[in-house]
């Protein structure tokens, strides 16, 4: 009964949060202009790739979803050193994350957080504005992206100009959103709590599992001894880098390794490396944009993280915050009847992803009966 009271009690917790974080993260999907966005990152040097990581920053794409984001802009004219700024900032913090941050983190981290995310972006890019620009062609990704409202696979090539998941011609027969007010923000809100549910219902669902297995085997600050310097560091780092894992999904584990004794700086190396990188982001960027991008790539987000870790520790120590305590207390003040709220409707959008699914599959099975 521990485990399953600890999940409840983090989903309670988490739960008005994140549904504010997709809302928000819907309207931005509404109202934010993608010509814009590609005006706007073409160029090279310091304001375009500063330009890159703000722009990315509050944009509600993971990993995996940003990658034909990025193509597509790099394809229009992006640097490749403001594309990879944009493709760190943007899966390593979010409007969502940033609210989950708040109430699972506390607000110390809430603000390290997003800060650490634009830094490491910056600096990640300019160091990719070092390698020679050896021009890739013929190439091939493939790439599924659901953020776009598109189920369809798309092959995509590099030698094309307009070429994404989102830009295609399959995506665009399917999906013409309208102009008006009601019609933009409704497709948001949709966005959200539908499509944006559908992509993160799995890692949600492990991360909160996981958080109540940590929460429940390791009592507060049992792994206080082990929890801090570079070592530590390093395995943040080695499991984070690999690993598909959201911003959003990763704050409640960080918040039970805060609690079992993990320094908010150790916690904060996976939060930057493990939603920024994963071996389908390597594998794209390689094929876009070259080995020696990757190298820079991999490079910038290991230096940034633990940079940012050691800084986030020093911070916390010199200025004597007890994080731990500010978590609770952000925690605390949200009434219970708005967090069960919350939770209901998370759980009927959750319940209806899974009823189409069924749904789909059902029919799926049928038609290659018949």
């Amino acid at each position: 009964m521990t485990f399953f009271n600890n999940l409840v009690s983090i989903f309670l917790e988490a739960a008005p949060w994140l549904l504010l974080g997709f809302i928000a993260a819907g309207l931005i999907k509404a109202w934010i202009p993608k010509d814009g966005l590609q005006r706007w990152l073409g160029g090279k040097g310091l304001w375009t790739v500063t330009k890159a990581a703000i722009i990315g920053a509050p944009l509600p794409l993971c990993s995996c979803g940003v990658l034909p984001a990025a193509t597509e802009l790099h394809r229009n004219g992006a640097s490749r050193s403001s594309t990879v700024s944009f493709l760190i900032s943007t899966p390593e913090t979010g409007v969502d994350s940033i609210a989950l941050s708040y109430v699972l983190l506390g607000p110390v981290m809430a603000i390290i957080r997003p800060i650490a995310a634009v830094g490491s972006a910056i600096i990640t890019g300019l160091i990719t504005a070092l390698v020679p620009d050896n021009k890739i062609e013929n190439n091939e990704v493939t790439c599924a992206d659901s953020h776009c409202g598109c189920s369809n696979t798309v092959t995509i090539e590099i030698e094309q100009q307009e070429s994404s998941c989102c830009s295609s011609s399959a995506c665009n027969e399917q999906k013409t959103p309208g102009n008006s007010f009601i019609t933009r923000t409704w497709s948001g809100l949709r966005y959200a709590l539908v499509d944006m549910v559908d992509d993160l219902i799995l890692w949600l669902s492990i991360g909160l599992i996981l958080a109540a297995i940590i929460s429940t085997i390791f009592p507060p600050m049992a792994m206080a001894e082990w929890g801090s310097g570079l070592s530590a560091m390093l395995l943040m780092l080695l499991i984070g880098v690999p690993m598909y894992i959201c911003a959003t999904a990763s704050t409640p584990i960080a918040a039970s390794l805060i609690m079992a004794g993990v320094s908010p700086g150790t916690v904060l190396v996976f939060l930057l490396a493990g939603p920024a990188t994963n071996i389908a982001t390597i594998g794209v960027i390689q094929k876009e944009m070259g080995k020696g991008v990757v190298i820079a790539y991999l490079s910038g987000i290991s230096i940034c993280s633990i940079m940012f870790g050691y800084l986030t520790d020093w911070y916390i120590n010199y200025n004597d915050f007890n994080v731990m305590s500010q978590m609770t207390e952000a925690s605390e003040w949200m009434p219970e009847w708005i967090a069960q709220f919350s939770a209901i409707i998370l759980l009927l959008a959750s319940a209806n992803i899974l009823l189409n699914r069924a749904r789909g599959l059902l029919l799926s099975t049928t038609r290659q009966e018949e």
